[in-house]
């Protein structure tokens, strides 16, 4: 009995690893690019609003020209959504999102003060009712990072790459 159990449960797990290998990482990519993209087609077709927040940029992106900055946080939405789609550069695209994510949270999204974590964990949320609201971008970092560190799975051009460089 407790063998069949065993059987059993090998076969369940072989199947989860199996789906799991193509299914959750595409899954991931495709909703972090929607989320991207539609960010980038947001500032792309908006107006420069970064000259008004340039001081609250981490150095060193609180020295760029605020033009400069909206082009590449634009552009590296864009662009980082379409790779992320296709699963190509992968971990190139999820580590430079991650980057902009945090210039972002850091920039907007944080709160001002905060005297106690539980102060702080007020900003955790989706609406900033004057304690932040770093909700979005802490769930953006931590879905990019198993593509940073696992790479785009099996449905992916970086994925065939590999096999034919291997």
């Amino acid at each position: 009995m407790f063998d069949r159990l065993i059987a059993v449960w090998e076969v369940i797990t072989g199947g989860l690893d199996r789906v799991g290998a193509w299914l959750p990482a595409l899954f991931l990519r495709l909703i972090l690019a929607w989320e991207f993209w539609e960010a980038g087609i947001t500032k792309y077709n908006g107006n420069n609003w970064f000259s008004g927040i340039q001081n609250s940029f981490p150095f060193p992106f609180n020295v760029i020209d605020p033009n400069i900055s909206w082009f590449l946080a634009t552009w590296a939405e864009l662009i980082g959504a379409v790779l992320l789609v296709f699963g190509l550069f992968t971990r190139f695209a999820s580590l430079s999102l991650i980057i902009l994510t945090i210039v972002a949270a850091l920039a907007v999204h944080w709160p001002d003060s905060y005297s106690s974590f539980s102060e702080l964990w007020k900003g955790y949320a989706i609406t900033n009712k004057g304690f932040g609201n770093f909700k979005l971008p802490l769930l953006y970092l931590l879905m990019l990072l198993p593509l940073l560190f696992n790479g785009a799975g099996k449905a992916s051009i970086d994925h065939m790459l590999k096999k034919v460089i291997d």
